[in-house]
């Protein structure tokens, strides 16, 4: 992914959205978890947040073995193996999500009135649906933004897209205006 404002600054705010979700207990843990991971993800991700990216998030969950090696998809059904890519699907959005608070945040301590949506995915999709296209470019209120991207787990619920989205959009800050 491009985080264009993958700064140390945004890392900071990012950090204190982090921290917000673990002293408040409300940290997304997902299902995919193990008993290690849902012990040590709260650290690796505060890590990631501090100097990582979502691919070097993604690697530590993998080589510290933080995801159930199979899951039950429907209840009563044979385990099947987690898919190869869990870790990076979760790190792309947990991460991407705790960027975007971070530039929100960012802004608003700025006193800037709007973020800007963009592109973020590196890789091109073949038919991108018009509702993602669409946000391309849309300047955002920061502060509501920030308050729907800490009441949903998933970024493109939070920009009003549907989920199946995967949109790979994320935020900048355009800095004052």
């Amino acid at each position: 992914m491009n985080l264009v404002d993958l700064d140390s600054a945004t890392r900071a705010c990012m950090r204190a959205e982090v921290e917000r979700e673990i002293a408040a207990g409300t940290l997304y843990l997902s299902d995919r978890l193990n008993s290690a991971g849902l012990r040590e993800y709260p650290s690796v991700l505060l890590e990631a947040m501090d100097n990582g990216t979502p691919a070097s998030f993604a690697a530590a969950i993998r080589s510290r073995g933080l995801l159930n090696q199979a899951e039950t998809a429907v209840k009563g059904s044979p385990p099947e193996v987690v898919s190869p890519v869990a870790a990076d699907a979760l790190a792309k959005g947990e991460f991407n999500r705790f960027y975007m608070r971070g530039v929100c945040a960012r802004a608003i301590a700025a006193g800037v009135g709007s973020v800007e949506v963009y592109q973020a995915r590196l890789q091109r999709v073949e038919n991108p649906l018009p509702e993602s296209e669409a946000m391309i470019g849309r300047k955002l209120d920061p502060e509501a933004l920030l308050n729907d991207l800490r009441s949903h787990r998933l970024v493109d619920r939070a920009l009003g897209l549907p989920v199946e989205a995967h949109s790979g959009l994320s935020v900048w800050f355009p800095g004052p205006s």
